[in-house]
């Protein structure tokens, strides 16, 4: 259980790194990170392998570069539902799930979360 807080704080945080840094990304409080990080942690898990399976064959011609798309869709269905965090249009998400990524795996390289 802790672990599950400790990894929905640190993508909150996260969350509120990229609002800051990709300029039509908009996290507005707190509140909105969290239950970003919440919604988008749920799509992850739920929604994300069906897109990836259905979109196999386009994922196996770019090379994997595909799932960037795939991510990048992650990130504005979250900003559909959560009330003060809001994506503007495909080229933003497309950098907030790059930037998301690679802040993601330079915190699991330093601390192994």
């Amino acid at each position: 259980m802790m672990q599950f807080v400790l990894h929905l704080v640190v993508t909150a945080a996260l969350l509120s790194i990229v609002g800051y840094l990709v300029s039509d990304i908009d996290v507005e409080n707190g509140t909105a990170a969290v239950v970003g990080a919440l919604v988008l942690g749920l799509a992850n898990a739920f929604i994300r392998p069906i897109l990836v399976l259905l979109t196999l064959p386009i994922t196996f011609l770019t090379l994997g570069l595909f799932i960037w798309v795939v991510n990048a869709l992650m990130l504005k269905l979250t900003a559909e539902f959560v009330p003060g965090f809001r994506v503007e249009g495909f080229r933003a998400a497309m950098a907030g799930s790059l930037l998301l990524g690679i802040l993601n795996f330079t915190v699991a390289a330093f601390f192994g979360i």
